[in-house]
């Protein structure tokens, strides 16, 4: 059993929905996909299926994390998205509240990751054996001890905004993976889905659908 896995019971945030496409916005603390053991039953996926049988899987966000996530309805939407975000033709758009305050106003974070096999589900940089992984970064605003940060990931590795902003020196606030002291100390992980940009599966046209952090 998981003690601590009580995923939030909010009704589901349809953003858009067509014959093609639904997308969503998921919660913080909600698995996107089921884990192991019944315990881990309850996810996005199978709350959205009890509504929409016909949706497909394209994507996952991490479970701490919310915001826009996007499903197929179709095997042909499922097969067209998968393939845009293999070729990087999606754009994602990620907002964070991290500690401290950047001295520089935007960058380009590139280190290769790799998976923490003792500390599974860990991820670390590795520069041998890693693969490559980057973020672009600009800040919005500095509150006090705490900064605002919008990023952009370039590839799609597990844990990439979260590792990458740790090694610049400014964890995501309550990470409870790569946050230590009081920046770990608050009541969720503060990395929000914001923004997709994608090409619609039936006719190719550029759609954008975005969920306002929460945070």
């Amino acid at each position: 059993m998981d003690p601590n896995y009580n995923p939030p019971q909010d009704p589901l945030n349809i953003l858009h929905e067509d014959a093609e496409v639904l997308l969503v916005d998921k919660p913080s603390g909600l698995l996107s996909v089921p884990g192991k053991g019944p315990d881990l039953a309850d996810c996005l996926i199978a709350r959205i299926q009890a509504a929409f049988p016909q949706a497909l899987l394209v994507h996952r966000l991490d479970r701490d994390t919310s915001g826009v996530m996007i499903f197929a309805m179709t095997p042909h939407a499922q097969r067209h998205l998968g393939l845009q975000f293999e070729k990087r033709m999606t754009r994602k758009t990620y907002v964070a509240r991290v500690w401290g305050a950047p001295s520089e106003k935007s960058g380009l974070i590139d280190l290769p990751l790799i998976v923490d096999w003792p500390n599974r589900p860990l991820q670390m940089v590795c520069h041998k054996t890693g693969k490559p992984a980057q973020t672009e970064w600009k800040l919005i605003k500095s509150q006090g001890e705490t900064s605002r940060i919008r990023m952009h990931p370039k590839t799609g590795r597990s844990h990439q905004l979260r590792v990458h902003m740790r090694e610049l020196g400014h964890p995501i606030l309550g990470d409870p993976f790569y946050a230590t002291g009081p920046a770990r100390d608050y009541p969720r992980l503060m990395l929000h889905s914001e923004e997709l940009r994608f090409k619609h599966p039936q006719g190719g046209r550029s759609i954008k659908i975005r969920s306002k952090a929460p945070f």
